[in-house]
């Protein structure tokens, strides 16, 4: 895409007048070249790529198969029902040997047997203890729900990433050929005592600072491709090429929405209204835990004493026992206050969770309204503008009414605002997508287990800053 300027010395230089005639070097005039208008363009990676290019489809098959976490959301609902089954089941009986008046020798005597021993469960605990458990049973599948949407955000953010990424690239490394054409241009010039070594070294800089720039856009290229890799649960995946579309099927949002949206629909306030029942369950579990359960015991004895007169032993006699404990002093009075506290604190909990989650909508719809802002003006104003000006200084370096380094300033500035405009629709996609996922970004957290009342606001998180920056920035802030 480099601008081939044949006849550099006949341009001119900043001190040059607007019209130049070609100029004589070493006897003969050099023609003018002609230069071919080339606009910045995207899909070029994917055009290009010598192997088959990765989709978004493909990369979400691969971390709903991959992703640890899924299957820990998984093994977390299978462990909930278990408990859930386990709290349900009846006490064991107990089985047990008794003896009494034991006496050895040749008199002997006593009484020796055994017994059966059963708790009857009342009042219903057994019924509330499997309802708590259920509806952690519950939490653990709200969080399941959950967790698949963090790891879809997760992934589509990082697909983004990587694609904004790969435009970024090609279009630092066409700014950096510019800034090369431009760097011949003055030293041509120079020779022909158009330009200074000062002019010279200014270009070589700014052509340094070019390259470097495309350079940190490789590694940045590798870094966003080795977070979709961990992301998608395949940290080995070789680098590739994706395939997608900034500019098209930008995430549509109406801001007041969006917001109500996460605040009344996000998987957390569910799993908080959850939490809430589940503190109500636990409530009236504690309620009818004094009442008392009935223990059972049954069993036969042989009674070795002897009938009077009569030489034998009385033998087998049966025993039975009735208890059940008296809530005298112990009424679970303790459990009970704090299952009601805990009960007003799910419900604080509620309003916690939707006030946290307007507060950290509020960031990303900032961020959404501003990126998609200026993606429009870029997008409808400013490239149009910058292009209209590079084709016309174009046309009047073929008309010998401009020079050429006027030229590569207005390629440069062109390519530049390229550059922000790839940056700008990076941000819309990710902040988009980070509102439509309820703000769950991050796709490697660890789902939260149900009993961890707290936890389900802890993926609510805003999305990371955007690591692209324009060349000079990029440079300044390294």
């Amino acid at each position: 895409m480099t601008l081939i300027a044949g006849a550099l010395a006949v341009a001119g230089g900043a001190r040059a007048q607007e019209m130049q005639m070609p100029q004589q070097t070493h006897g003969k005039h050099e023609e003018m070249s002609v230069i071919k208008v080339e606009y910045p363009r995207m899909g070029r990676a994917q055009e290009n790529a010598k192997a088959a290019l990765v989709t978004l489809e493909q990369a979400q098959k691969i971390a709903s198969e991959s992703n640890p976490t899924l299957r820990q959301a998984e093994a977390e609902i299978r462990a909930a029902k278990a408990r859930a089954r386990q709290s349900a089941l009846y006490p064991n009986p107990t089985v047990g040997y008794t003896g009494d008046e034991i006496r050895g020798g040749s008199v002997g005597g006593g009484k020796q047997g055994f017994f059966v021993q059963q708790t009857i469960v009342t009042g219903g605990k057994l019924g509330l203890s499997r309802e708590v458990f259920g509806k952690e049973a519950k939490l653990a599948e709200l969080e399941a729900e959950e967790q698949k949407i963090r790891v879809q955000s997760a992934v589509k953010m990082a697909f983004l990433r990587v694609l904004a990424a790969q435009e970024l690239l090609d279009t630092r490394r066409d700014l950096s050929m510019i800034a090369e054409d431009a760097t011949e241009t003055q030293r041509r010039l120079m020779n022909t005592g158009q330009a200074d070594e000062t002019e010279v070294l200014e270009a070589e800089v700014e052509a340094q600072r070019a390259r470097m720039s495309a350079r940190m856009q490789e590694n940045t290229l590798r870094e966003e491709w080795r977070s979709l890799a961990a992301a998608i649960g395949q940290p080995e995946l070789p680098l590739a090429t994706v395939a997608g579309d900034l500019e098209k099927d930008w995430p549509e949002l109406n801001e007041e929405q969006a917001v109500e949206a996460i605040a009344q629909q996000s998987p957390a306030v569910r799993m908080a209204d959850a939490a809430e029942t589940r503190a109500q369950s636990v409530l009236a579990r504690a309620k009818r835990d004094p009442v008392p359960d009935v223990l059972v015991r049954g069993g036969m004895e042989y009674n070795h004493e002897t009938l009077g007169t009569v030489p034998y032993a009385k033998g087998w006699e049966g025993l039975a026992e009735v208890s059940l404990q008296i809530p005298f002093f112990n009424r679970n009075q303790g459990n009970v206050a704090a299952a009601n506290a805990d009960i007003e604190r799910a419900g604080q909990e509620k309003r916690r969770i939707a006030l946290t989650l307007r507060e950290r909508a509020a960031t990303a719809v900032d961020q959404y309204a501003n990126a998609r802002l200026m993606a429009v003006e870029y997008r409808d104003e400013m490239l149009p503008r910058a292009k209209k000006a590079y084709s016309l200084m174009v046309d009047k370096y073929g008309r010998m009414l401009a020079s050429y380094p006027r030229v590569l300033d207005s390629q440069r500035k062109l390519y530049e605002l390229q550059i922000e405009y790839i940056a700008a629709l990076e941000s819309v996609w990710t902040n988009g997508l980070a509102l439509q996922g309820f703000l769950l970004t991050d796709g490697l957290e660890a789902p939260a287990r149900p009993g961890e009342v707290d936890r389900p606001i802890r993926e609510t998180n805003v999305p990371m800053p955007e690591r692209t920056m324009s060349p000079r920035e990029s440079l300044r802030n390294p």
